[in-house]
């Protein structure tokens, strides 16, 4: 019992930025039966984020088996290390001495960050990068403040600028980032940018749960199941009760 509690304690902090805060969080409306987005956001994932951000309780194999990607094409374009072999973790080759020494802690395996975190939550976050010139990496988030790590899609996004109101705080004036706005010099447009880390969030939701379709898929069937067995069952006890009464 004692262990439960202190698990429970030990989540909570994760909870609550889960669930964002004060802060708005925008929709991701991803969907993990949209193959082509888990793909594409594979691509994404493996390109961008996992230099430094392992999935290590996910297999090459596995997760070539569930989107339907090819044993040879996942070997050749998503697998960076040469000696890696198709069946092993997802893990990176970066150091945890050396990640924490570069930025400050080792930056945290991914797959049940959108379990832990939320979906809209990783989808705003993703969107929410800004150049600030005072931060280690040039860059801050409006929802994660004093982020420490760099902004990895900026070529696909290009610079981010940051959108400042001004507003009295207790007769002081205060400004604060409200948003974004980038400078075009990306590689895409903003739709497609959005589109992109919708992609990478369905992957990682993915990640969280590989089961989760099939397990909805066969709930289903045990419902179906029980809704049939409820109909014999009370079919049975009138043709029982018929010869009591």
């Amino acid at each position: 019992m004692k262990k439960w509690i202190v698990v429970l304690f030990a989540l909570l902090p994760s909870l609550a930025l889960a669930a964002g805060g004060n802060v708005h969080l925008d929709k991701a409306n991803n969907d993990i039966r949209d193959t082509a987005s888990l793909q594409n956001g594979a691509k994404l994932f493996m390109n961008y984020c996992f230099g430094c951000h392992s999935t290590q309780y996910q297999r090459y194999q596995r997760v070539a088996t569930d989107l339907d990607i090819p044993l040879d094409l996942m070997k050749q374009h998503l697998m960076f290390d040469p000696d890696a072999k198709i069946g092993q973790l997802m893990e990176n080759a970066i150091p945890d001495d050396s990640a924490a020494k570069w930025f400050g802690a080792p930056p945290p395996d991914l797959s049940l960050v959108a379990r832990v975190r939320g979906t809209d939550w990783l989808y705003t976050y993703l969107r929410s990068f800004y150049a600030d010139p005072s931060r280690p990496f040039g860059v801050n988030n409006i929802i994660f403040p004093s982020v420490g790590m760099p902004h990895v899609l900026e070529e696909l996004q290009g610079i981010p600028m940051p959108i400042i109101e001004t507003h009295m705080v207790d007769g002081v004036e205060k400004q604060s980032v409200v948003g974004v706005k980038t400078d075009g010099t990306g590689e895409m447009s903003t739709s497609e940018y959005d589109s992109a880390v919708r992609d990478i969030v369905n992957f990682l939701e993915y990640s969280g749960d590989p089961v989760k379709l099939e397990r909805e898929a066969l709930g289903w069937w045990v419902m179906g199941f029980l809704v049939l067995f409820t109909i014999v069952v009370v079919l049975l006890k009138k043709e029982y009760w018929r010869d009591v009464h």
